[in-house]
């Protein structure tokens, strides 16, 4: 992931002007790291050490959810439907 688009990530998810780390901002960083590996895995198949960084990401990630839906569930439904992780 390039820095521009990390920063529109940032900018897209941000709760307040000076914000770069809040739960939704690392949600959807991590959302879009484990796409790309996903991607690079569709032609890497044998790349098992990637294979292991994937599914620490989408452990880190399904924990900060979970933590999401515990604190405000509004903001979680905000993510998740921004970001398409449900249906």
């Amino acid at each position: 992931m390039d820095k521009t688009k990390k920063q529109s990530l940032i900018e897209d998810f941000k709760a307040h002007e000076k914000d770069t780390g809040s739960t939704e901002v690392q949600i959807a960083i991590l959302t879009m790291r484990i796409r790309d590996l996903t991607e690079h895995l569709k032609v890497h198949r044998h790349d098992h050490h990637t294979e292991h960084g994937l599914i620490k990401l989408v452990g880190q990630r399904r924990r900060l959810l979970a933590y999401l839906v515990r604190e405000d569930r509004d903001r979680y439904s905000k993510v998740t439907k921004k970001l398409g992780l449900r249906k």
